[in-house]
């Protein structure tokens, strides 16, 4: 039962770690608007707004997980980033990315195990 806690905390994590990681991309889109228009002000209150749910939620999480695993999970923004840049941006993938992105996710692994065997 604690075992299946964890990973319902864990995915929480990950999936507020997304939802912060979508701010980029609301951000980015901002940044292609004429200052203070509309599409501008709507854009950037996407970002105010998943910022802001980030903010609440991340307080929660690290109340339910050591705040090292939560902090080393938030590397995987990286990947999120990637993600995005493919699916909105039409941004391409290199080998060198690929790389990194599996560095990051093994070093969020080690850091969690790490933690879990102390």
């Amino acid at each position: 039962m604690k075992r299946m806690k964890k990973y319902k905390n864990m995915l929480l994590l990950h999936l507020l770690l997304a939802v912060y990681s979508m701010s980029g991309i609301a951000s980015k889109y901002a940044a292609q608007q004429e200052l203070m228009s509309g599409p501008f002000c709507i854009f950037y209150g996407l970002v105010m707004m998943a910022l802001c749910l980030y903010a609440l939620c991340w307080q929660q999480i690290i109340k339910k997980l050591p705040l090292v695993t939560a902090y080393a999970n938030k590397a995987v923004t990286v990947v999120w980033g990637m993600v995005w840049g493919v699916l909105f941006f039409e941004e391409t993938l290199t080998v060198m990315n690929v790389v990194g992105a599996a560095v990051i996710v093994v070093g969020v692994y080690m850091v969690v195990m790490s933690e879990e065997q102390e």
